[in-house]
Order: structure tokens, then sequence, then C-alpha cells
């Protein structure tokens, strides 16, 4: 089990035994992780993974809040991970993508236009060198429908547009938990751009293979 998950599986397991109740706030970062014997890096991870499925509540300058939920609504909440992690079906949906977008990508190479590039150029700089997970995942969804726009087939955008959504999730998930996965996605895209702007299809199609094929052998090691 990855470190992050082991920590929400923690702080998971103290809301559910009532612990931690509704509306309770967290100890203190440095007992909680001493009480739970994580780093305090892996539990700040995971009580931003928690955070992002409104299981717990940052208040900034006030400290961190469990959700003033029905219990019952909070175990369901809970499910998203144990639902994420016993979800194949979106293996399924990357390997299509993993079929589509290459093909879509090589297409652009020699179809987008400068301002184009520039635009995507653009979109990177303005993500930095340590965006947010979910930063990098909105990032990521527009740079990629960038480029397929770009290629000029309106059908085959519709298609990878329909891909993304039910792989938002584990674009996420993978962000929270995969140590490098934040500069890995980053370096991919500055590669896939390089290809473009070199009018070179094949290595557009390889770099966005290997940008997707990532993220579905992390999913698969996961599951």
């Amino acid at each position: 089990m990855a470190v992050t998950d082991e920590a929400i599986e923690k702080i998971k397991g103290m809301i559910v035994s009532g612990a931690l109740r509704p509306g309770d706030r967290l100890p203190k970062e440095s007992e909680l992780a001493a009480d739970l014997g994580l780093s305090r890096n892996s539990l700040r991870e995971a009580v931003r993974a928690l955070s992002l499925i409104r299981i717990l509540d940052v208040r900034q300058g006030d400290g961190t809040y469990v959700t003033s939920l029905d219990p019952q609504l909070l175990l369901e909440a809970l499910s998203f991970v144990v639902d994420f992690h016993r979800d194949d079906t979106v293996l399924e949906f990357l390997a299509v993508r993993r079929i589509l977008e290459p093909a879509a990508t090589a297409m652009a190479a020699s179809r987008i236009s400068e301002q184009q590039l520039d635009a995507l150029n653009a979109q990177l700089d303005k993500l930095g060198s340590n965006p947010s997970v979910e930063e990098l995942v909105a990032g990521d969804l527009e740079f990629h429908r960038g480029i397929v726009q770009s290629a000029g087939n309106s059908v085959l955008c519709s298609l990878l547009d329909g891909l993304s959504g039910p792989t938002t999730r584990a674009r996420i998930w993978r962000g929270l938990t995969q140590e490098d996965a934040v500069t890995g996605t980053l370096r991919e895209h500055r590669a896939i751009l390089a290809a473009l702007r070199d009018r070179d299809a094949e290595a557009a199609r390889s770099w966005a293979t290997v940008h997707i094929a990532s993220v579905e052998q992390w999913l698969r090691s996961t599951l």
C-alpha cells in the first residue's frame, strides 16, 4: 500500500470508529502524525486527498475539520476510495484513449498552427513547475483538448472528450499518491509540444503513447 493510501486508511479508521466525529477538529498536524505513526508529509497528502472528496474541510487559519455530514453520508463519501480501487473499467477507457489520442496527436503535427502551439506553450508556462494536483489535471485536460481540436476531426475530438471524463478520477488519485507523477506529467507535456513544433508526427505519437500508458501502468499496479 502506498504511504499516502496508508495515511488515508488510518484517518478513515478514526472517523469510522468514532474517534473523530462529524464536525470535530483534527488534532495538530505534529500530534496526529505522531499518534498515527506517520510522517507529517504523508499526513498532509492524506488530508489533501480527503479534503478533495469533501470528507475533511481545511479552513485556512482555523484548522482541519471532519465535514458535518450524517454518518451514513460520510461512509458513502469514503467509499470513493474503495470504489476507485475496485473500478477496473477505467482501464478500458484508458486503453481506448491510448489507441485514439496518439493518432490524433500525430494528425495534429501537420495541422496545428503556430498560434495554437503558442497557446499550448502559454498553458504550460501558466501551470509552472509545481502546480497542485487539481491544477495539473485541469491543465492536462485543456492541453490534450487543444491538441485534438487542432487535428481537425470533430468526431475524434468528441470521442476523446467522452473518454477523458471517466479517467479524470484516476489521474487525480495518481497525482496525489504517486511520487513524481506531477513532474513526470509536465515533462511529457513538454516533449509532446516539442514534437508538434518539429512537425514530427511519429515522435508526437510516441510521446502521447508514453504519456497515457504511464497512467495506465500505474493504475494496473494499483488495482
